[in-house]
Parts: C-alpha cells; structure tokens; sequence
C-alpha cells in the first residue's frame, strides 16, 4: 500500500508526535509499504531525502513561515486553516505519490482539507486523521484556562486563547478551529483518538469512522529488557547521572508537566532525599530555583533518556494537563522503572493505580511526595508495579498498535488503489 504521512514537525524537530511519526513510517516501510512523509520545511533540512528505511521525506514551504511577527520560523506550528503553500505543495506530492491513503497528523490535516475537496468530488485515497492532542474543539490544544481543566468550548475561548497566542493571532485562530471543523466531518474517512480522553473530548465516537488508537513504543523496548538494559549501561556508562538511585522527570520543563508540582513534593521528602533529575527543554516557566538535590540535563538524544529510565529509582511523570497519550510514561513502564503518574488524560489508559503504577490526582504535592515515599521504601509495591507495567506494556508496542493502523487504512482505501487525480 502506498501510505503518505502527513505531519507538522519531523526529525530532526523532536517532540512526541515527531517521534510517533517517524517511528510509524519506518515500521510500516518494515512491513512492506511504500511510505512517504510529508512535513513543513524548517532550515538546514534538505528539501528531499530518504531515510535508511526507505521512506522518503517531503519537507514543503508554509505561508506561515513567512510571517515570523504571528508565527515562529525555528518552529512553525501549522495555522488552523488551510496554508495556501502547503496546499499546493500537498496536492503536487499526492499527485506524484498517488497515495491509497493518506494518514495526517494533527492541524497539518487542514491543508489536506482542500486537496480532498468537500464534498469531496471523488475518492482517490483514503483519508485518516490522527489527533495527538484537544485541537479539534481547543484552539489552544490543551484544554486547559487558567491552569485548571477547561469543559470545553465557550465564550471564553476567546480571551483565553489571546492569553496563549497573543491578541493579534489567538482570537482568529478560535473562529477558525470552529469553522474548519464541519469540513474535517464531511471529508475525513477516519478519525483516530490516541487516548479515550482525547476522543470523549473531541467528541469523536467509536465506530466505523473512530477509533481510539495510542501511542506506541518499538516491541525492542519491552523484549528481553534485562539484556538490553545491560548493553546500554554499557555503552552509557559515562553519563551524567548519579552514581546513586534517583527519581527522574522527563518532559517539558513546565507548569503543565507538573514539574512545580514536583519540586514542592520533592522538597517534603525531607534531608535524606534522593537525586532528583529532570531532563527536558526549558520553558518560558521553566522555575528558576530549584531545590538542594534537584537539578537539570537538555539537549538528551533519546537512547540517553532511556538509559535514564533503566537507572532511575522512580520515573515521576505529574501532569496537570491532561496529557493525551505520553511516550515517556510507556518507555518508563517498558525500562523498568517504577512509575508516578496523574489520574488525567490519556494516563488513566495506561497506569492501572497499585498494579502497573502509581496515581495521583494532578497538582497535589502531599499524594505526589506520598507517592514518591511509597516506591522508594516498599520493595514489595515497587517489585509488583514494575511486572505489572511490562505486563501492560505490552498493549502499546508497535506490533499490538500498528496492525489497527493497517486495518483502519484497509477500511478506508480506495479498492482501485491511489489515483492522480486530485482537486
């Protein structure tokens, strides 16, 4: 099957859904697809390469890029509606490509939109959208205002959005995410939720046209850990980490991470606390002090926050928002380490409280640090969270997750296969 990926950001821009999208296209050029990425150009990345895997790799100029006073030009996020370069340049790669599905990813769905048509005029591909996150009913993404969990939108989307985007581009972008949803409706084969978060709150039933679909980690991960874990001790042995047991956060470096959270239930841990790590980028909330025993790693290759996981003695993940489907919570239960969680999002589906980890409610730093006592003094707690997060692991790899991807795209496939012809 000819499959094109459509997506925002792409290596070597990191994140979760960066990561997500390069993994599922070299597993499904694995498994015997023709698969081509397409994603917005950023500079210093070639134009056209292809990956040791074969899939090829369509990096395609944005209007967007254009305008760095309303949209960032290191980072440029896809605008809420179509971008009319990025249209041009989708409907160029699917008439050279002549996909039988395509698979979009998120707000780059919305220059798609326009190559499919609405109505659409006839079906050359199937068409999948994949959301990672709350944009088809938050313009922010998030749902969340004012640092609490939103119920969805209103009125004050407006000025809750001018808060997060600016006045210029925040108060746009809400109309816009409510007008293009009616067309994503009509157009779009299948919708795909990562989370039962993620689909109760973007409204997206189960069924012939939605699905929830997470996440996934490589099988690599959970097969033969102990093997693996002492070939990257191995190979790692010079990182910098303490030489003693620690507790380590992984992510963002933010008020939403839950990494204030952490740092106040760290420092009740008292004088004979452990190390605390944290290894991620810093945000613009990123705290400027931190606590005696806590301190910082950026920049990681991600082989290096896995080597992490395997020394840690607690991964400590708290989310105050409602993450919809973090990998670094599946690679944490895949390492080995225990792990410390929030009872929102899209954790509820992987944690199991006291059997495959540990929950707390999000923002509450006396059941974090109670948490965090827990794992680091009862070896019998922290022995059965750990088999029982491998054992549910194993829901999320990518040979449990990937074949529903391939029936989906089967559903929705033309039966003549691709076609050239686009609007």
């Amino acid at each position: 099957m000819r499959i094109l990926l459509v997506a925002q950001f792409f290596p070597p821009d990191i994140g979760g859904e960066e990561r997500h999208v390069f993994n599922l296209g070299n597993i499904l050029a694995a498994r015997g697809h023709a698969v081509t990425v397409a994603t917005q150009r950023i500079p210093g990345s070639p134009d056209h390469e292809v990956l040791p895997s074969s899939v090829h790799v369509r990096r395609f100029p944005t209007m967007a890029m254009s305008l760095p006073g309303v949209y960032s030009t290191s980072r440029p996020h896809h605008p809420p509606v179509p971008d009319p370069l990025g249209v041009r340049a989708l409907r160029q790669i699917v008439r050279e490509v002549r996909p039988d599905v395509v698979h979009a990813h998120n707000w780059a769905v919305n220059s798609m939109l326009p190559v499919r048509g609405w109505p659409a005029k006839h079906k050359s591909f199937g068409f999948v959208l994949t959301l990672h996150d709350y944009s088809q009913v938050c313009a922010t993404k998030r749902l969340m205002r004012d640092g609490a969990l939103c119920e969805g939108p209103s009125a004050r989307c407006l000025p809750c959005a001018a808060g997060h985007y600016g006045r210029i581009v925040g108060p746009p972008t809400v109309l816009a995410t409510a007008a293009i949803r009616p067309w994503k409706t009509h157009s779009i084969d299948h919708i795909v939720s990562v989370s039962r978060a993620v689909a109760s709150a973007n409204h997206i039933a189960d069924g012939p046209r939605g699905s929830v679909v997470p996440n996934f980690i490589p099988d690599a991960l959970v097969q033969a850990p102990d093997a693996s874990a002492a070939a990257s001790t191995a190979s790692h042995a010079h990182l910098d980490l303490p030489d003693e047991k620690f507790l380590l956060f992984v992510g963002d470096i933010s008020k939403d991470k839950g990494t204030h959270t952490l740092l106040r239930a760290y420092e009740r841990l008292g004088a004979d606390r452990p190390p605390l790590v944290l290894i991620g980028r810093r945000t613009p909330d990123t705290p400027e002090n931190l606590p005696a025993g806590a301190s910082v790693r950026e920049e990681w290759p991600h082989p290096h926050v896995l080597e992490a996981f395997r020394r840690s003695a607690a991964a400590v993940l708290p989310s105050v928002w409602p993450d919809p489907c973090p990998t670094t919570v599946l690679e944490s239960m895949a390492s080995g380490a225990p792990v410390i969680t929030t009872s929102i999002g899209g954790m509820v589906d992987m944690v199991v409280n006291e059997e495959s980890g540990l929950l707390v409610s999000p923002g509450n730093e006396i059941e974090l640090a109670t948490a965090m006592e827990s794992v680091l003094k009862d070896e019998d707690l922290r022995s059965r969270i750990t088999r029982g997060a491998r054992d549910k692991v194993r829901n999320f790899t990518a040979s449990a997750v990937v074949e529903r991807l391939e029936a989906i795209y089967a559903q929705v496939a033309p039966s003549t296969g691709g076609d050239s012809d686009v609007s």
